[in-house]
């Protein structure tokens, strides 16, 4: 592969002359290369190849190849987001178009305010060196316009040297300006964009409030967030004042990330009349993405509150509680929302945890809805496997591997263990996952894995009875409880009786 000349260079660099060396380095990932390297030592620049898009760096290099399944996955999200709108914009005709079954007048209202039709607007709102809108103005159809947005000048004039590279002039903008601002200036419906993309170094909640005012109508936001470290308990106060949340180190506390980010998401819109539907949301690496369909209405907006709740956590056998802040009671046609009755099954008159009697910490609040939308993910992997060989992105493998895992996930039930901290809690030996999950199912629940965590476990069971099955396997491994200590956790489980039938050949 071959690089055209970087603007300012003799196009005959390294061709003989002795003055210029070029030397190329693919970096391989599984059995196909992901991005190639063009070292230009005459002028100390870089090229740098991903998907279609080529970005030119003077100096030292600011690409990070671990985040190119990121943009791989954008990718493939916002393809599949154009056809989705597609498909709509030809339900719109359809329901329009005189056939003699047409809508009811107030509905064809409605569907002519959420017109899916024509090119789409998508901001990049931290662009840096532009390779995201390079990669969107090349790999995805039907765009209107790209606004590669960045506050730094020297990044500014970088963007418009990478857009000529790539012959995108007519598709990509380059902007110089604050991205809040920028994101501000575009709030009125005709300046909307269609797609907004939020990627930042650490936090993205300085952002959200207005990201979600500049995201059209049924448009979709997309947000990173790296600074983990705060997300997943490290420090709780630093949580409560980016986030409005208040964490714990926990095994699941990728998946707790997930969703208080997306709680903070849906109560920015909230103040504005705005609501999200989650379409899909991972933690992978080093940082959790989300991408949020973003929609208009009060009466929906009020819902939000009942998909929020806080959690209870046991500080010694880590078993948790969802803990709803809000209801609503329906009586006819009346509409009410209530706060929610406490209802606590993991409390006992001490309020120490039932299982292991420790404390129990009260975190959150966090969304507790679904946080992928399955028939969405269902259309991503349909169109990962039509994908022609040659035309594969570079991560295909493994957005198969994680996408096919989210699909599989219980969408209904929040949050998950980890088998192996179960275990260890009472000094039992881990004994095979899939054992484990088959003592669940064969007992009426339901279960599947996490993305999260290679050795999660999503379960609809009860805690007695996850703690039961561990009894058995600490009772079959001869584990004596004598040997823990009389504080532990793991010595008040293992005192008490085993209630449930828990078949042998699994353990």
């Amino acid at each position: 592969m071959s690089a055209d000349p970087v603007p300012g260079d003799s196009a005959q660099n390294g061709q003989g002359n002795g003055t210029s060396e070029e030397e190329k380095v693919s970096k391989d990932t599984g059995n196909r290369k992901t991005c190639n390297f063009y070292f230009v030592q005459k002028d100390d620049i870089t090229i740098v190849q991903e998907g279609k898009a080529r970005v030119a760096f003077h100096g030292p290099v600011f690409y990070n190849p671990v985040q190119e399944f990121n943009r791989d996955l954008t990718v493939l999200v916002l393809r599949q987001f154009v056809a989705d709108r597609e498909k709509a914009s030809a339900e719109i005709q359809n329901a329009t178009n005189g056939t003699g079954d047409e809508e009811p007048a107030t509905k064809r209202r409605k569907v002519a305010e959420n017109d899916q039709s024509g090119n789409i607007r998508i901001l990049d709102a931290l662009s840096a060196s532009g390779l995201r809108a390079l990669r969107f103005s090349q790999e995805v159809p039907n765009v209107d316009f790209i606004l590669a947005n960045d506050f730094s000048e020297n990044a500014v004039e970088s963007i418009k040297c990478n857009i000529d590279l790539n012959g995108v002039q007519d598709k990509v903008r380059a902007n110089f300006g604050d991205a809040i601002m920028t994101m501000m200036q575009h709030r009125s419906l005709e300046k909307r964009f269609h797609a907004v993309d939020l990627d930042p170094y650490g936090t993205a909640s300085n952002f959200l409030d207005s990201g979600v005012q500049c995201v059209a109508e049924n448009g979709i936001l997309m947000v990173t967030c790296t600074d983990m470290a705060v997300l997943c308990g490290n420090t709780p106060e630093a949580c409560y004042t980016k986030y409005g949340a208040v964490t714990t180190r926990t095994k699941c506390c990728h998946e707790m990330a997930l969703r208080i980010l997306l709680r903070a998401i849906d109560t920015q819109a909230n103040r504005y009349a705005r609501y999200i539907e989650p379409l899909l949301s991972v933690s992978v690496d080093f940082y959790v993405r989300v991408f949020v369909r973003v929609k208009t209405g009060a009466r929906e907006a009020k819902d939000s509150g009942i998909k929020v709740g806080n959690v209870l956590v046991c500080s010694g056998c880590h078993s948790m509680e969802i803990a709803p802040i809000l209801r609503k009671h329906v009586d006819g046609k009346s509409v009410k929302y209530l706060p929610y009755i406490i209802k606590h099954t993991l409390l006992d008159g001490n309020n120490k945890c039932v299982h292991c009697s420790h404390p129990v910490h009260h975190i959150g609040p966090i969304y507790t809805a679904p946080i992928h939308d399955k028939v969405f993910v269902q259309s991503l992997l349909q169109q990962l496997k039509a994908t022609q060989e040659e035309e594969r992105l570079g991560t295909h493998n493994r957005l198969l591997g994680v996408l096919t895992t989210v699909h599989e996930e219980l969408d209904d039930v929040p949050l998950y263990y980890e088998a192996g901290q179960m275990m260890n809690i009472c000094k039992s030996p881990m004994p095979k996952l899939i054992n484990v999950r088959s003592a669940i199912l064969n007992a009426g629940f339901r279960v599947s894995g996490s993305h999260c965590c290679p050795k999660g476990i999503k379960t609809d069971a009860t805690l007695d009875f996850l703690w039961d099955v561990i009894r058995y396997q600490a009772q079959s491994a001869n584990v004596r409880r004598e040997r823990l200590h009389e504080t532990s956790p793991g010595f008040t489980i293992l005192g008490k009786e085993i209630k449930y039938l828990i078949l042998k050949k699994y353990f």
